[in-house]
């Protein structure tokens, strides 16, 4: 089964966590036991797993651009977003998840989040759920 919802950014770069999102549509889904995929069908985000703290989600986005900035790449005479398309190579386009008595399986501190590196935008999120 997959599902899919709309999250909009509001800003060039920002962390969005879509956790609740994910987990309403695995606890709805009728899979008791199984894997949760949860991805983005686009080129200029991405999707990560870990905190929702202040600091972790500015140095994410630090880290990304430290990586990916510079004023030179040859995608940049198309639209000027080689940044975000090599940032979001750099993160990753899903995350697979456990899912256990129809319930995600997080760690104590993590959640889903999205990477805007490209906005603002609407991004639509891919929920795909397999299992028994």
């Amino acid at each position: 089964m997959t599902k899919t919802f709309t999250v909009p950014s509001s800003s060039r770069q920002q962390v969005l966590d879509i956790t609740d999102e994910v987990k309403e549509i695995v606890q709805n889904g009728g899979i008791g036991s199984g894997v949760c995929m949860v991805s983005v069908p686009h080129a200029t985000c991405a999707i990560y797993l870990n905190e929702n703290e202040e600091g972790l989600v500015h140095d994410v986005l630090t880290l990304v651009n430290g990586l990916s900035r510079r004023d030179n790449w040859y995608h940049d005479r198309i639209d000027q977003n080689a940044a975000a398309h090599l940032g979001a190579i750099i993160v990753g386009n899903s995350v697979m998840l456990p899912v256990e008595g129809s319930n995600l399986v997080l760690g104590t501190w993590q959640r889903v989040m999205l990477t805007e590196l490209d906005g603002p935008r609407h991004r639509r999120i891919n929920v795909t759920i397999t299992g028994q």
